[in-house]
């Protein structure tokens, strides 16, 4: 079993209106170790039983070799651990924490295309994955990271991603906005599973496809990728709430 460990808050910025990143150090070790796609666990002071008290993000930032990671977070109206999160944490503040954990990870050698599909801060583990690939020069097939959210102002890591697109090759972002009519250059309206549909709608090459997100998203996805001629197999997810 993993140690539970104490975090301190550096820095936390508000990504969208209801969406903040909180900076975790770790300073009881000089690397926190993990793999992208892990998470961490978090005992938040807000109920007597301890499995009610826990909660489990995806880490959003790529191993780097530091002691600090990033955690990309949703306010849910009435949720006791986001009320927790964003109205009693600030710079300065303690965590306790547990982890890594998980085995939602990109396989030692990518010789198939990835599809990595999600729904809004299910964008955590897959931001991490592509970070690391780009960072660490990381030899693969094609990548392709579908992003689904409402609106134009729910975007998470926008800038970033197109960025990489360009600098990293064989790497494909699209973002799908599912309360927008009209949107910009590589950009979709609707929702996530046109897109990857649309893709594979001449040619169905080897591919992993990994899902994080909503219960929703993932259940209608499953049946959509194995419909086009998947394996289940081929199928992992991540469910978030």
């Amino acid at each position: 079993m993993l140690e539970w460990q104490t975090g301190k808050v550096i820095d936390i910025v508000n990504e969208t209106e209801s969406t903040r990143r909180f900076y975790i150090q770790i300073p009881g070790v000089e690397k926190f170790d993990f793999q992208s796609g892990q998470f961490v666990t978090l005992d938040l002071p807000i109920h007597e039983q301890k499995n009610k008290r826990w909660r489990s993000y995806s880490i959003a930032s790529a191993p780097n070799g530091t002691n600090v990671i990033e955690l990309v977070i949703v306010y849910l109206e009435g949720g006791a651990g986001t009320t927790y999160l964003f109205n009693e944490v600030k710079v300065g503040s303690e965590l306790t924490l547990r982890g890594p954990q998980g085995k939602f990870t990109l396989p030692e050698v990518i010789d198939q295309d990835i599809y990595l599909i999600c729904t809004g801060t299910g964008i955590a583990p897959f931001r991490s994955m592509v970070k690391y690939v780009h960072e660490n020069k990381v030899p693969h097939k094609n990548i392709h990271l579908i992003f689904g959210c409402r609106k134009l102002t729910d975007v998470l890591y926008l800038k970033e991603l197109q960025e990489l697109q360009k600098n990293e090759p064989n790497f494909f972002y699209h973002p799908v906005f599912s309360r927008e009519q009209e949107v910009g250059e590589g950009m979709y309206t609707g929702y996530v599973h046109k897109v990857y549909e649309q893709l594979l709608a001449n040619e169905k090459p080897a591919a992993k496809f990994y899902l994080c997100g909503w219960k929703n998203m993932i259940d209608e996805a499953k049946q959509r990728i194995q419909a086009l001629g998947y394996d289940k197999k081929a199928i992992h997810l991540e469910l978030y709430g």
